[in-house]
């Protein structure tokens, strides 16, 4: 079994389509390791805040099926693919498969952006703080510990929301 950490990002209907696809991967993949929920603005564009988290889960599946199982659950959240950065219904994005380095087309691991972005990092750190990152070897903790936070804030978010919160 390898184990496998995607991101989830959502900034349209957040809770809504987050919660889905919790349930979604819980159904294909069994218990999830879930780190904290946190907000972000968005990187890169003019668009609402995110809500983003990384879980972790074990599966047979190859990484390519595992792929395709997350572009069916963005599908079904109405994820609109576009080349532009934009906002966006889920966001599900497959960093790592154990310690396999890759590039298969789009499919590239581990991913690039756990050296980039905060809300990225700061999760996996929490959830996958002793493992190494495969390539640089450096441990996820120690990356985020050296990671200069200031240009991209967050904010922990309490999950799952109170049944009384405001809808989005």
């Amino acid at each position: 079994m390898a184990q496998v950490y995607v991101s989830v990002g959502s900034n349209i209907d957040r809770q809504r389509n987050i919660a889905t696809a919790l349930q979604a991967l819980t159904e294909n993949y069994g218990e999830l390791q879930l780190s904290s929920v946190y907000e972000s603005a968005a990187v890169g564009f003019d668009s609402a805040p995110f809500y983003n988290l990384v879980l972790g889960f074990s599966t047979q599946q190859s990484p390519q099926a595992v792929q395709e199982q997350l572009h069916a659950i963005e599908n079904r959240c109405g994820r609109q693919r576009t080349a532009a950065l934009s906002a966006r219904t889920l966001d599900l994005d497959l960093l790592l498969y154990d310690d396999r380095v890759m590039a298969d087309g789009k499919l590239v691991l581990p991913r690039d952006d756990i050296n980039r972005y905060a809300f990225v990092l700061r999760p996996l750190a929490e959830i996958a703080g002793t493992l190494p990152h495969p390539v640089t070897g450096i441990r996820y903790a120690d990356m985020w510990a050296a990671f200069d936070d200031e240009t991209q804030p967050l904010t922990r978010i309490d999950w799952p929301p109170a049944a009384s919160a405001a809808v989005e």
